[in-house]
């Protein structure tokens, strides 16, 4: 079911608060990661805000969705959202990756509430949102696992060994979304590792492939619908995106992986977000 343009306005101007806050926040303590937290902002808001079943009063709640971020270097924009959603103080962000905090750089799970698994080390999050989709099963508890990749990600091999775990167990309560930016650490995936045609590759391992604009809050939404609806099948959304979405100079360079902000920086991506209004 697409949203009504209402509900669309509202999780676009979540959209909107998070990335600012995100900027001032990686400004503020000089670390952290812009460029994937700003691409993936509208595929983590669509789960958390509009059709993740999860309940922050019960982060543990066994019949909750799970939602992993394989691509745990995105970890600011998964904190501001489970903030905002309740799961921990929103004052907390500003101790982001600094010592004895919840916030680590990458996802705890043992430390920080709402976080399914702990990533970072890029290529395992799948291969473990498979094992929590099987034991779902097991279990007869109807719930989802959603597992968002980045696209440089798919460069490792386990992610294909999980793909076909997936396909062989027939896990249609796992849905992989590849947050496809076109950008990784180094340069672009094409330059890096081309991929080729995700489409094509995600079908000869036996996934039902969906595609959407990954910025746009309605078409992510429907393909999560599409996809919950398939049965005996794992299914990806491939949600084309674009590194630093939001900020106009951060846009598709591969610098703002990680890189801190500086002064006039801040002030520039300030003016042009605001600018954007």
């Amino acid at each position: 079911m697409s949203l009504s343009l209402s509900r669309k306005s509202q999780l676009e101007a979540l959209c909107y608060k998070f990335r600012l806050d995100l900027i001032n926040l990686l400004y503020s303590i000089q670390t952290g990661h812009p460029g994937g937290s700003l691409s993936v902002c509208e595929i983590l808001t669509s789960l958390y805000f509009e059709k993740a079943k999860v309940d922050p009063n019960n982060p543990e709640w066994p019949e909750r969705d799970r939602v992993v971020l394989t691509k745990g270097h995105a970890a600011p924009m998964l904190y501001r959202i489970l903030a905002e959603k309740g799961f921990f103080p929103i004052e907390e962000m500003k101790t982001l990756r600094q010592f004895n905090s919840r916030l680590q750089g990458h996802p705890c799970a043992h430390a920080t509430p709402g976080v399914d698994l702990s990533t970072g080390p890029l290529g395992i999050g799948l291969s473990a949102a498979i094992g929590m989709a099987l034991g779902l099963k097991i279990s007869n508890v109807d719930a989802t696992v959603y597992a968002i990749m980045g696209d440089g990600e798919l460069n490792e091999g386990t992610v294909w060994e999980a793909c076909m775990a997936a396909a062989k167990f027939k896990t249609d309560n796992l849905i992989a979304i590849v947050d496809r930016n076109h950008v990784q650490l180094d340069g672009t995936v094409d330059e890096v590792m081309p991929m080729g045609d995700l489409k094509a590759k995600f079908t000869a391992f036996e996934f039902q492939v969906f595609e959407c604009d990954g910025h746009d809050v309605s078409e992510v939404c429907d393909a999560i619908d599409m996809a919950k609806a398939l049965k005996n099948r794992p299914s990806v959304i491939i949600a084309d995106t674009v590194k630093g979405k939001g900020v106009p100079f951060m846009e598709g360079k591969n610098i703002w992986h990680g890189k801190p902000i500086n002064h006039d920086e801040y002030k520039l991506a300030m003016a042009e977000m605001r600018g954007a209004m």
